[in-house]
């Protein structure tokens, strides 16, 4: 007995539970063509949140797609060890127990890494398996375990010895939170509203003030030149001049740069070599001191004087103040700047002269440039590729260095000037020991440093099939079939994952790339905790079950576009899965009649479905080829919803406690499975549980791997005729309404003869689908177009429906006029089309062909509704 409600959650348990007890999702590499997608790992600090909701969905209906598709469908998940994200949180908790950081060791404070991932590392990958993802989880990675840990090694030491790494001196991006460096990548710049200050520098030995702009006085105290363009008449007299640095006292030279921009200003630039990336170049020119202010952690260093210390924005207030008492301010100004914050801690980002390590991407990065131009990489969206190129042709050098604990140690090894990089400390040292014979163990220092977190997660595509130290499942799987990934990391994951497959593996890492959208609240905001408007991931499952929230994420996911987000979406979802539960249950309700032979009308609806269903697969197949997952969900909602749900289903339901036909039950199981299989890669649970319950399976039937229906020929002619009987079953239904005639009171319809309404009426069970959806007493061919009744037109043919009740045909001939007016604007714009000549040059043969055949339609229309209100006329007389 089928319950009466459909239970999402314990669906969903019982059928996940069976997938993975028979490895459904499990891979090995044999001989059937395989699909293989690698997860963006989340970090292991995350929960699951909208944007992996998202993502996750998209890879899992790909994946079972695949799967269904008879091949070798391989989704390996992981997770990355976010090297920021999860130090900063170990922190966090040590600190809660009262322990601080730089009272333990290195090693003291891995362990308590190490305990807090395996408690709660997990968590998002236990997370998603309540969604759906149907991963291979017994490959589940993680990119600091053993063999990722290898790879990323192995790699270090290889592009050291190909003189694609480097170690230097440069301005860099530093996050005073999290103490550590970041790429350009990792910086977030937005426009904020600030101040921008017109200090007062004094020339020495004058009573001449120089005013300069600034909107970070607090670096002042770094200040060791001032700088002007040579060609600045203004300044033309103080050549070779020195200024004071205000409140410091420091006397320091006004220098000539070519840097600077006349216009801007007051043509004046106070130099802090430290403190800019622009400013460090100007000091290398000339030569100028650098002086760091700014300690690691944003407070004031030493050279910073009274203000050492304390904060650098508590100091940006406090030496405003001190600026403005000496009389060193001419005038403020509410200004908005660019300002760079850490991706991970939101910290203020601090340009900072520092040691670290770089990857030389120019190295590297032509033939990943050239994959992408080439289509060899497909992206879709394919806009994205523009701005794919614009970073690859501007691309500077990755810094991989990160002053944390927690990630890989970077391996290499010091001894007085020299550095040793090797794979490991013995082999250092033996490099070591061949220059310095002396050398003893303890002498050979590690560098502290770790590497950025990305280093790991671009070598993913490899390393997740150990392709470092075994071939086998890398020859396999790689490349692998498709990416899905939000546009957000273009530049920091998915440019340096294609740049490590051809280093390494000399082909690309992926056949496509899939660019999600930003998930937005339906005001457009982006979605975060601060605004409060993202919904939790979990209680959205266990309120609308995962199929539904699957189907809310799907159906507002336009291909590469931002998903505007509400909660109605997955109610609709809900719905969806209550009526196809209903479908179910009147399905199986069915009592059927071994002896009753299958009529013409169930014969012909059948007919319809298979016909239409074929058509369906086709625009779905070519859906997916595109990406346009949410376009192939709502094709198959729509169908399932009216097509097979609101007419198929009445087309054939029996009458009252009469029994259907055994074959006509058998046609309709057999499409219900079909639209099951359809179905399944977007909605898996509920779609799994309608399968089983609609007959018996043998082992091993399963939805999940039965054969997704296929694009291929279908009769045209088959679906035009009872999409026809459709429109003629809504237009009678439609009169019935207007004219208050009820549903029970049989109707005699005609219809004017011609070639094609004879062709329907010939269609073995086409009048049979109109008298039984439309209550008539029967559906005939009639020569008299003047036969008496209410008219409408059904395509290009007319329709008669008799009616013994008084007319009011005042409001026919009012009804007709206007559809009369619609008709002719609309021949108007298709002729419009026709006498383009751009148009009727560029189109191809096919595209004019039904533009005519549109024109020749609209003009048939127009002919019956003139007769049609000639005859209306006639009857009033």
């Amino acid at each position: 007995m089928i319950s009466p409600r459909y239970s999402p959650s314990e669906t969903e348990h019982k059928w996940y539970s069976y997938w993975m007890e028979n490895k459904y999702f499990h891979s090995e590499p044999d001989k059937r063509e395989p699909y293989c997608i690698i997860i963006p790992p989340p970090n292991v600090t995350g929960v699951l949140h909208m944007g992996h909701m998202l993502n996750n969905t998209i890879q899992d209906i790909l994946i079972r797609k695949a799967r269904m598709d008879g091949k070798n469908a391989c989704w390996v998940p992981g997770t990355d060890h976010a090297s920021i994200a999860t130090e900063a949180k170990v922190v966090k908790m040590l600190r809660e127990q009262g322990i601080k950081k730089g009272d333990l060791s290195r090693e003291k404070f891995l362990e308590h890494a190490w305990e807090w991932k395996v408690k709660y590392g997990g968590i998002i990958l236990e997370q998603l398996k309540k969604l759906g993802a149907s991963c291979d989880w017994e490959r589940t990675a993680f990119t600091m375990d053993e063999t990722r840990s290898d790879a990323v090694i192995k790699v270090f030491v290889d592009l050291y010895r190909k003189n694609k790494l480097y170690r230097g001196k440069r301005m860099v991006n530093w996050d005073p939170e999290a103490k550590t460096v970041l790429s350009n990548e990792e910086v977030i710049y937005g426009l904020e509203q600030s101040k921008l200050y017109f200090v007062r520098y004094q020339v020495a030995d004058t009573n001449e003030f120089i005013s300069i702009a600034t909107t970070r006085p607090e670096t002042i105290p770094g200040d060791t030149a001032v700088a002007v363009h040579p060609d600045d008449p203004r300044y033309a007299h103080l050549k070779g001049a020195k200024v004071i640095v205000p409140v410091i006292g420091r006397i320091i030279p006004l220098i000539q740069d070519d840097y600077v921009d006349i216009e801007f200003g007051t043509g004046a630039l106070k130099v802090t070599p430290a403190h800019d990336v622009n400013d460090y170049e100007i000091g290398k020119r000339h030569d100028l001191a650098v002086v760091d202010v700014f300690n690691e952690d944003g407070t004031m260093s030493e050279e910073a004087g009274i203000y050492a210390g304390e904060d650098r924005f508590i100091v940006r207030k406090k030496f405003v103040k001190d600026l403005r008492d000496a009389g060193h301010i001419d005038k403020e100004e509410d200004y908005q700047n660019n300002v760079g914050r850490s991706e991970r801690t939101n910290s203020v980002v601090e340009p900072r002269l520092s040691l670290q390590w770089y990857v030389d991407m120019k190295a590297l990065a032509g033939p990943a440039s050239e994959a992408v131009a080439n289509d060899e990489v497909s992206f879709f969206p394919k806009n994205q590729k523009n701005i794919y190129r614009h970073w690859m042709d501007n691309i500077k050098d990755w810094c991989i260095s990160r002053q944390l604990w927690w990630g890989h140690r970077i391996p290499a090894y010091y001894y007085q000037e020299d550095v040793f990089i090797a794979e490991t400390f013995e082999e250092a040292f033996i490099m070591a020991r061949e220059k310095y014979p002396a050398i003893a163990p303890n002498d050979l220092k590690q560098d502290e440093d770790v590497l950025d977190t990305w280093f790991s997660s671009w070598l993913w595509p490899i390393s997740v099939f150990d392709g470092f130290r075994d071939r086998k499942e890398l020859d396999y799987y790689y490349p692998t079939s498709v990416l899905v990934t939000g546009w957000d990391i273009i530049f920091l994951w998915v440019a340096r994952m294609v740049m490590a497959g051809y280093e390494w593996e000399g082909k690309r890492p992926f056949k496509d790339v899939y660019f999600t959208g930003m998930v937005r609240d339906k005001q457009r905001r982006k979605m975060s905790k601060q605004l409060g408007n993202s919904p939790d991931a979990l209680q959205l499952i266990t309120e609308f079950g995962a199929d539904g929230v699957r189907f809310g994420m799907m159906s507002c996911s336009p291909a590469g576009g931002d998903l505007l987000f509400d909660e109605k979406l997955c109610e609709q979802g809900r719905n969806f899965s209550n009526k196809l539960w209903n479908a179910l249950r009147l399905v199986d309700g069915w009592e059927s009649d071994q002896k009753a032979p299958l009529n013409d009308a169930d014969a012909l609806a059948f007919e319809w479905m298979q016909q239409k269903l074929t058509s369906l697969a086709s625009d779905v197949d070519k859906n997916f080829k595109e990406y346009r997952l949410s376009e192939a969900l709502m094709s198959i909602y729509n169908f399932v919803w009216t097509d097979f749900c609101s007419w198929y289903l009445e087309m054939v339901k029996p009458a009252y406690e009469t029994p259907i036909s055994h074959q006509a039950k058998t046609n309709t199981i057999v499409l219900f499975s079909q639209l099951c299989s359809l179905m399944h890669p977007f909605m898996p649970f509920i779609t799994e549980e309608i399968w089983h319950a609609l007959r018996e399976r043998t082992k091993g039937e399963d939805c999940i791997l039965s054969s997704y229906p296929k694009a291929g020929h279908f009769n045209q002619a088959v679906i035009d005729r009872v999409e026809q009987a459709k429109d003629i079953i809504t237009g009678i239904r439609d009169i019935r309404n207007k004219n208050a005639i009820k549903m029970k009171d049989e109707l005699e319809v005609f219809m004017v003869k011609s070639s094609r309404s004879v062709a329907l009426l010939d269609q073995k069970g086409w009048a049979d689908i109109c008298v039984k959806l439309g209550n008539l007493k029967n559906i005939a061919i009639t020569t008299d177009e003047n036969t008496k009744g209410i008219g409408f037109i059904s395509g290009t043919e007319k329709c008669i429906i008799v009616i013994e009740q008084v007319m009011d045909i005042d409001s026919q001939i009012e009804e007709k006029k206007k559809e009369l007016i619609y008709q002719r604007g609309f021949v108007s714009s298709v002729e419009a089309k026709l006498n383009n000549e751009r148009f009727m040059g560029g189109a191809p043969v096919d595209v004019v062909d039904k533009e005519r055949a549109k024109m020749a339609d609209g003009l048939e229309r127009i002919r019956i509704l003139e007769e049609d209100m000639i005859r209306l006329e006639g009857m009033k007389k």
